[in-house]
């Protein structure tokens, strides 16, 4: 069931052909708009942007991103200069809201369709260190021949910034790679200079700027916006009591989601023998991809870790890389 917020675009709402399990009209304070919905369950939210009080200040859609699953939400803009400026709908990508319309086909196609931040990558705006602006490009045409991978703890702590320096360093050896991790600065702790860190907010330029490269392993952490411009993501669970009990205390349905989404769920720092593995998957109804056993990060090759890669399909991208290369060689060679 849907929600429906409206004020000055009333009208147009009422034609929209969606089951409306709530409906507020006028004008309303975004506080009020949070205590009401924080926590309402809600399939989607139709939401005026002239219901909010004073939503020209982007601080006030500030507070409505943060309380509420923008995921879910689907803001009607009015058709001033001001709230369609491409700096303000590049603010608004900046906090994770990236399902914006101006009509009702818009709103009917965001239903269906909501946007991920790949969708609307190409509007936003970043603020370079010169005070220059520039646009980031469509993300399509700014990642081709790239492979970006994402690494995202699903139990806490499971080891995703050191899983992510570890690739990187095995993976150095036979292409050009680069690692980064967002809103967090733990690979100061490693003493690779080539290593990167970075904001929520700067991830699609930076993901751009390293595109010439083979790989780009993400260590993602909270970031919805990096998370959604990776190919492949890997899921790390260590599956030890303490940290599943932990995580079922938390988020409940949280295996489900990922069986939902066929995610690549990696079992790391796992002592798991074959068995344990199929009852895990039995019990959580999610598929194991791969279980990874502890490492040592100054180990230089890793059979693991290798095998793992090798799931991943790195060797036949090399292989595949390599008979591209004897094949143009071939044709200058005759």
């Amino acid at each position: 069931m849907n929600v429906i917020i409206a004020n000055k675009y009333q009208s147009m709402l009422e034609t929209l052909e969606i089951d409306v399990i709530k409906k507020l009209e006028g004008e309303f304070e975004v506080e009020d708009i949070i205590n009401q919905f924080q926590n309402f369950f809600f399939q989607r939210m139709i939401l005026d942007i002239t219901a909010i009080k004073d939503y020209r200040d982007i601080k006030t859609l500030q507070k409505l991103s943060i309380s509420l699953d923008m995921d879910k939400v689907i803001l009607l803009l009015d058709d001033s200069s001001e709230g369609t400026s491409n700096d303000y709908l590049s603010k608004l990508i900046s906090m994770g809201i990236y399902n914006f319309t101006k009509n009702i086909e818009g709103i009917m196609y965001l239903y269906n369709n909501p946007n991920s931040y790949r969708d609307v990558a190409h509007i936003q705006q970043l603020d370079m260190t010169s005070g220059e602006e520039v646009i980031i490009e469509k993300y399509e045409q700014a990642v081709v021949g790239t492979r970006i991978i994402g690494i995202k703890n699903v139990t806490k702590q499971s080891g995703a910034t050191t899983l992510s320096y570890m690739i990187k360093n095995q993976l150095k050896q036979n292409y050009s790679v680069v690692a980064i991790e967002v809103n967090k600065s733990d690979f100061r702790y490693f003493g690779d200079k080539s290593l990167i860190s970075t904001t929520n907010f700067e991830i699609g330029n930076q993901i751009s700027k390293y595109s010439d490269n083979d790989v780009i392993i993400v260590d993602i952490n909270d970031s919805k916006q990096a998370e959604d411009l990776c190919h492949d993501v890997i899921y790390l669970v260590e599956p030890s009591i303490i940290k599943l009990n932990k995580l079922m205390l938390v988020n409940s349905g949280a295996f489900k989601d990922l069986a939902k989404r066929d995610a690549k769920v990696v079992l790391n720092q796992s002592l798991l023998n074959s068995k344990d593995v199929l009852d895990f998957e039995y019990e959580s109804g999610a598929k194991v991809f791969y279980n990874m056993p502890p490492l040592d990060e100054r180990e230089k090759s890793i059979f693991a870790l290798n095998s793992f890669l090798v799931r991943l399909g790195f060797n036949k991208q090399k292989e595949e890389q390599q008979e591209k290369k004897k094949s143009l060689l071939s044709l200058f060679s005759k």
